[in-house]
C-alpha cells in the first residue's frame, strides 16, 4: 500500500490536548507553590508571554491532588464554569490559550473532552456546553467533541459553530450506534471506534470486522467513506508487544478493502505508554502508520511535528531499535530499555 500522506498537509490532526484527563505533576515545571503558599500552572499566552492559572482550594482536597496530579484543564473547566469572576476569566484564558497553541501547531480539528469533571450528567453537559463555547471564541478550526456518553456529545454537537467548518463526533462505537444519526443531524464527521460491544479488539482482524461492521451502519445513513476516521486502536506495546503490529496491520488491511477515500486515525501516543523516551518512539510510530496508510492522528502536535516525522531517518540506530520494538521484534521491549540505560538513545548532535 502507498503511503496517502506525502507532505505534512495530507496529514489531519485531531489536537488531543484540551481534555480534562490532562495533568501536570505538583512540582514539576509547570506547578509553583509560591511564598504565600498558593499553588499556581504556569503556561505561555497566546503573546508569547508567561502567564498563571490558580489551584483553588476545593481541588486540592481531591484524591489526584493527594497523588501528587494537578488536572489542569478540570480546574480550567470548572472555574470557567464557576461564580468566581477571577477563576472564570483564568479558565477561559487557559483553554483559550492551548487552543490557539494546538491550531498554530497544526490542528485540523481540536478535539474537547469534559467527561472526568464530574460525575453528575447535567454539569458534565454544561461544562461541554462551556468548553466548546470558550474554544470556539479563538478557533479557526472545528471542534470534534469527545464523550463515552451521547448526551454530552449531542450538548456539544448542539453549540458547534458551522462556520468554522464541519464538526467531528468522537465516537460512534458498536455499542452506541445510534450516536451516527447526530452525525447526520449536525452534518457532521465521526470517528469511529475498534472497540466491539464488549470489549477491546484482540488483533487486526477483529479491529477490521468491527469497524467494518461500522461502516456499513454508516452507509445505511447516508454517510460517505470520506466523513469517517477510523480509530484502529492503539495500545501500549509496553503491555505487549505485539499492539504496534496489530494496529499496522489492521491500517494496511483497511487500505486494502476501502481504499484511499476514508480516513484512519488513532491516539498514537498511546504506543508509548510506560516507556522512556516517548517522544522518539511516537515519532517513529506515526512515521510507521504513514508507511502503512494512515492518514490522521489524534495527537499533540506540539510534542510531535508531521514535517519532522516524514523527514526521519528510520536507519538511524535510535529510530531502527524503536522499529524493533513497535513491530515486535523485542521481547518485552528489553532491548531498547537496555539502550536507553546506557545512554544510546540520546539524540546526535548536528554536526
Amino acid at each position: 500500500m502507498t503511503a496517502v500522506v506525502t507532505k505534512p498537509e495530507d496529514f489531519a490532526i485531531v489536537g488531543e490536548n484540551i481534555h480534562t484527563t490532562r495533568i501536570v505533576l505538583r512540582d514539576g515545571k509547570r506547578h509553583r507553590t509560591l511564598d504565600d503558599g498558593a499553588e499556581i500552572v504556569t503556561y505561555t499566552d497566546p503573546e508569547g508571554n508567561p502567564a498563571t492559572m490558580s489551584v483553588p482550594d476545593w481541588y486540592k482536597s481531591t484524591q489526584p491532588y493527594e497523588q501528587g496530579q494537578i488536572k489542569h484543564f478540570m480546574i480550567a473547566v470548572r472555574g470557567g464554569t464557576g461564580d468566581d469572576e477571577t477563576q472564570q476569566a483564568e479558565g477561559r484564558a487557559y483553554v483559550q490559550a492551548e487552543a490557539l497553541r494546538q491550531i498554530k501547531a497544526g490542528a485540523a480539528f481540536l478535539d474537547v473532552n469534559v467527561d472526568e469533571v464530574s460525575y453528575k450528567l447535567d454539569i458534565q453537559i454544561a461544562c461541554m456546553r462551556w468548553m466548546v463555547n470558550a474554544v470556539q471564541e479563538v478557533s479557526t478550526v472545528p471542534l470534534s467533541i469527545d464523550s463515552s456518553n451521547a448526551e454530552i456529545i449531542a450538548a456539544g454537537m448542539a453549540e458547534c459553530d458551522a462556520s468554522l467548518g464541519r464538526p467531528m463526533i468522537n465516537s460512534v462505537a458498536l455499542e452506541r450506534p445510534e450516536v451516527f444519526d447526530l452525525v447526520v443531524e449536525h452534518n457532521g464527521r465521526a470517528i469511529i471506534t475498534a472497540a466491539g460491544e464488549s470489549g477491546m479488539p484482540s488483533d487486526a482482524n477483529e479491529r477490521v470486522a468491527n469497524v467494518t461492521r461500522l461502516i456499513e451502519e454508516a452507509t445505511k445513513r447516508g454517510i460517505g467513506l470520506s466523513d469517517l476516521f477510523v480509530d484502529l486502536l492503539v495500545f501500549p506495546i509496553s503491555v505487549d508487544g505485539t499492539y504496534g503490529r496489530h494496529f499496522l496491520d489492521a491500517v494496511e488491511e483497511l487500505r486494502r478493502r476501502y481504499g484511499t477515500e476514508l480516513h484512519v486515525t488513532g491516539g498514537l501516543s498511546n504506543v508509548s505508554f510506560g516507556l522512556p523516551m516517548r517522544k522518539l518512539i511516537n515519532d517513529t510510530f506515526i512515521r510507521l502508520c504513514i508507511e502503512s496508510g494512515a492518514d490522521s492522528g489524534i495527537i499533540d502536535p506540539i510534542q510531535s511535528k508531521v514535517d519532522q516525522v516524514l523527514a526521519l531517518d528510520l536507519t538511524d540506530d535510535r529510530h531502527a531499535m524503536a522499529m524493533d520494538m513497535l513491530e515486535g521484534r523485542d521481547d518485552f521491549c528489553m532491548n531498547f530499555i537496555g539502550a536507553y540505560k546506557k545512554g544510546r538513545l540520546k539524540a546526535k548532535a548536528p554536526k
